[in-house]
């Protein structure tokens, strides 16, 4: 009889899971009713208004919301090495500093990093109401001009690349690989566009009607992609690729995928 397979260990010297990713429930919060009104638009804004009601927007916007967000933790729980930093970039109300904490090590630190001072209220309340006692930082920085990561094992840019202006992406991505360690990860989730007309309208079509099936009316779901059209950018998931590999990341691989949804994993 041969002898029995052995399972090999994690080749990721110095990551300390501490268990299994959870699975994060929606946290309560009041109803996205923002473009509910017809009425004239202006580009959206990550204000007050949102922050007030962003986690039951992204819930019911975002396909698999909370899938991605464990998938999210499963993967950092495998690279966030203790001694070292994990950035959110574009942490918004800190749903995913929230996941993460009950899955990584604590002697691993927490940047939030942010351009809204109202969405980092929000964060902060949400993580002191946790009772959150690991090292964290929650910063107000614009990502447009250069973020600092410093010492990073893991960082996140989890549907904020999309709103930073294509003209600064790839010194953004650029400055992200100098400030992570070997070996070091960036989990990056985005809304993607299609060389194909085809898929695209129907991709785009599939979509929306995941709004719709969420509660989103005919006038919410045309008024925020007004808004949303000089703001959020979709790159194709080839673009984002050669992206990431130009600035320096060894190996790069897509781990989920829905439509025009996509979430790419890039190692050092």
């Amino acid at each position: 009889m041969s002898d029995p397979v052995k399972m090999p260990t994690s080749p990721l010297a110095g990551a300390t899971p501490r268990g299994p990713a959870r699975v994060v429930e929606p946290v309560a919060a009041a109803t996205d009713r923002i473009f509910a009104d017809p009425k004239p638009q202006t580009d959206f804004k990550f204000n007050k208004q949102t922050a007030s009601v962003f986690d039951d927007m992204v819930s019911r916007s975002v396909p698999f919301y909370a899938e991605m967000q464990r998938m999210t933790s499963e993967i950092a729980a495998d690279f966030a090495v203790p001694g070292t930093s994990l950035y959110d970039l574009g942490c918004a109300t800190g749903t995913t500093m929230l996941a993460l904490d009950g899955v990584l090590d604590p002697g691993v630190r927490f940047v939030g990093v942010d351009n809204s001072d109202d969405m980092l209220a929000k964060a902060r309340a949400k993580l002191q109401q946790a009772g959150v006692t690991r090292s964290y930082e929650l910063v107000n920085a614009d990502l447009h001009k250069g973020q600092i990561v410093e010492n990073a094992s893991v960082t996140l840019l989890l549907l904020t690349l999309q709103f930073v202006r294509p003209l600064y992406r790839d010194r953004m991505v650029a400055d992200i690989v100098r400030g992570t360690n070997e070996r070091g990860c960036l989990i990056l989730i985005e809304k993607l566009t299609s060389a194909d007309t085809l898929f695209n309208r129907l991709f785009i079509k599939y979509y929306y009607d995941m709004k719709r099936r969420n509660g989103y009316s005919e006038v919410e779901i045309a008024q925020k992609r007004e808004a949303l059209e000089n703001v959020l950018i979709p790159y194709r998931l080839e673009e984002n690729v050669e992206m990431l590999k130009g600035a320096g990341f060894k190996s790069v691989e897509v781990f989920f995928r829905w439509y025009n949804f996509c979430g790419i994993v890039a190692v050092k």
